[in-house]
């Protein structure tokens, strides 16, 4: 099946969007350039094995008018988040954008350069930090600053600095109070989940140009090369704490469980500078993010920029963010990151005044609107968070899954209700028969509802599988929101070619490393196949020889239980001895020969346990059974 072009309907839409839209307020394009020093070209970035990691230039497209496949305003977006570079914010603090998904900061100390965020890859970092050192001169790294703990703002560590320089104290590794604990938690509980549902939401594996992937609306795409992760030395406990490092005075602000669980803005006095990570960026963001997430809480969220308003507009000259470009001038700042704010305070508290009226998250996303001030607000548009979604995390945040409707309390998974809903519409080739009129109406939604039951009764029917893909690609080309253009893409893809699997894997070694052992077991109690384990009865001592440490592993009724006691073979069935962390995990997958193990006891005991641990499939079907 081939792509089809946009239809008449998609183009007129993008029509009145050029002429309702205020397309000659060209401010974000002044901002997004000044400061500008240079290029990398090419902008291609390969792994130590030729591999590619990353690669801007397929972006050149972007040069040119917007098409008809793609909103107007997104094109606009993914063409600013497309420029790439080392620019200068302020003399003595530099960026690097373009790179990868996230912005790269460099702060000239008095000896070396502070990096905040070192993006998402090792080569990406590396290659940011060769940039800048390009035209900078070659300054040590003196210290390395989380903004949160999101993958792409620390997976690239090891190419700006290395666990050696951190342990020998010549590199500090600063961050909010709680970040490695959250960033292994996202990245190894349910990593395989979101890193597949990622695939869709990023489109890292999607053509690139105007019929197909254009950008994230955050940034263009998420690079694929080496995460690592390196714990930190410094963790920031509360708001108004500052530190000197390397002659630069910092002042932190906490804003926990905002756009991450732990999360911090900055102020650099020298500088009067201000960064505010990921909490006020030129779009709107999620508050549920598509690939999976917990609920982020926008009244909070709200208010820490408040807070930030009032601690730090009047001594600001710039604010900056681990995305996009930055704002310059008092008065500037103030009105964008009142706008931010007001952003996420309105859709929190209308979704509230609504659901009070006993209307439900589908509902109030369908007609909400904001007002008129943050729509003419580019920055406040939906390229990455659309307010559809964020207004149904809102009412899930505070009322669950459930809408209160007893109808739809125990209603029946696609694949039972699929097969149903065909019937009573007279069968596969009459649901694609109303489709392909609503497909022609240009009423894509309800055709993609349709062939969703379609294709949950038999993937297989040639004319309901073609006409799903062109309805979700109509759908990608009207949207403005880059992450439900990825999406409708990817499915569509994946309809006419198969399934692409996941393009990345977050849970690397040294990622791993940082799981504490109760974290590890708690992994281990995820992966159980309980009905497998219903009838097991089993209690396991685990000594880790590098930490003198022992835990007892008990597994009934299929959960599996641990807690820190001393060993005692006499209780236990087995007893297991490894010499890392790493070591366990390598057992848990079925190394019961390798070096740094010793079983003694009921081996068949252990046996037992790991033959009831699943494995996480990271290419699960999404859009198909």
């Amino acid at each position: 099946m081939q792509q089809k072009p946009p239809t008449e309907v998609i183009e007129s839409a993008h029509r009145e969007h050029l002429t309702a839209l205020p397309f000659d307020d060209t401010a974000d394009f002044d901002n997004a350039d000044r400061g500008f020093i240079a290029a990398s070209d090419p902008c291609v970035i390969k792994a130590a094995d030729g591999r590619v990691v990353w690669d801007n230039d397929t972006y050149s497209f972007l040069d040119a008018d917007a098409p008809p496949s793609v909103h107007p305003s997104l094109w606009r977006q993914s063409r600013l988040c497309a420029k790439q570079g080392l620019y200068e914010v302020v003399e003595g603090i530099y960026q690097v954008r373009g790179f990868d998904l996230s912005n790269i900061t460099f702060v000239e100390g008095d000896t070396g350069v502070i990096v905040i965020d070192p993006l998402i890859s090792t080569e990406t970092a590396a290659a940011a930090l060769a940039l800048y050192r390009e035209h900078r001169g070659n300054r040590a790294v003196s210290a390395v600053i989380y903004t949160h703990s999101h993958v792409d703002h620390f997976g690239g560590v090891l190419g700006v600095t290395s666990q050696a320089d951190v342990d020998a104290g010549r590199v500090a590794i600063i961050a909010p109070e709680h970040f490695t604990e959250h960033a292994v938690q996202e990245n190894v509980y349910a990593g395989t989940a979101m890193g597949r549902r990622a695939s869709y939401m990023y489109g890292a594996l999607l053509a690139r140009g105007p019929q197909g992937q254009v950008g994230c609306g955050l940034g263009q795409v998420t690079s694929t090369g080496e995460v690592a992760l390196i714990v930190p030395t410094v963790d920031i406990r509360q708001t108004g704490e500052t530190h000197t490092v390397d002659g630069v005075e910092i002042e932190f602000q906490m804003a926990p469980g905002t756009e991450a669980p732990a999360e911090m803005h900055f102020y650099f006095p020298k500088f009067r500078a201000l960064c505010m990570a990921e909490n006020a960026t030129h779009n709107l963001h999620n508050l549920l993010t598509l690939r999976g997430a917990l609920v982020r809480d926008p009244h909070g969220w709200a208010g820490y920029l408040t807070e930030a308003i009032d601690a730090f507009a009047d001594r600001t000259d710039v604010v900056f963010a681990s995305h996009h470009w930055p704002t310059w001038g008092r008065d500037r700042i103030v009105e964008y990151l009142s706008l931010q704010r007001d952003l996420y305070a309105y859709l929190h508290d209308q979704t509230l005044r609504q659901l009070n009226q006993g209307f439900t998250g589908i509902e109030i996303a369908e007609d909400f609107a904001l007002p008129p001030a943050l729509q003419n607000a580019w920055h406040a548009h939906g390229y990455y968070g659309s307010v559809s979604h964020n207004v149904k995390a809102v009412y899930q945040r505070y009322m669950g899954w459930f809408d209160g409707n007893p109808g739809r309390l125990w209603a029946h998974p696609p694949q039972a209700a699929g097969p149903r809903y065909v019937e009573a519409m007279g069968g596969l080739d009459r649901v694609v028969e109303i489709a392909r009129g609503a497909f022609e109406q240009g009423d894509y939604r309800w055709a993609a509802t349709l062939l969703d039951h379609a294709m949950f009764t038999d993937e297989h029917h040639g004319a309901a599988r073609e006409l799903y893909a062109d309805t979700l690609e109509q759908l990608a080309y009207g949207a403005e929101n880059a992450v439900w253009r990825n999406f409708f893409l990817s499915g569509a893809t994946e309809l006419r070619d198969g399934n692409f699997g996941t393009p990345t894997q977050t849970a690397s070694t040294s990622m791993v490393m940082q799981l504490a052992p109760e974290q590890i077991f708690d992994a281990l109690a995820i992966t159980v196949n309980g009905p497998r384990a219903w009838d097991l009865d089993i209690a396991i001592d685990v000594t880790f020889l590098d930490t003198d440490t022992n835990y007892r592993l008990t597994l009934r009724n299929g959960v599996m239980v641990h807690r820190k006691v001393a060993a005692d073979a006499t209780s236990a069935q087995a007893t297991v001895k490894v010499a890392t962390k790493l070591r366990l995990l390598a057992l848990a997958a079925g190394d019961d020969s390798s070096l740094g193990l010793d079983i003694s006891g009921d081996t068949g005991a252990l046996q037992s346990l790991i033959g009831v641990l699943d494995r996480p499939d990271p290419a699960f079907n999404i859009v198909t059974p």
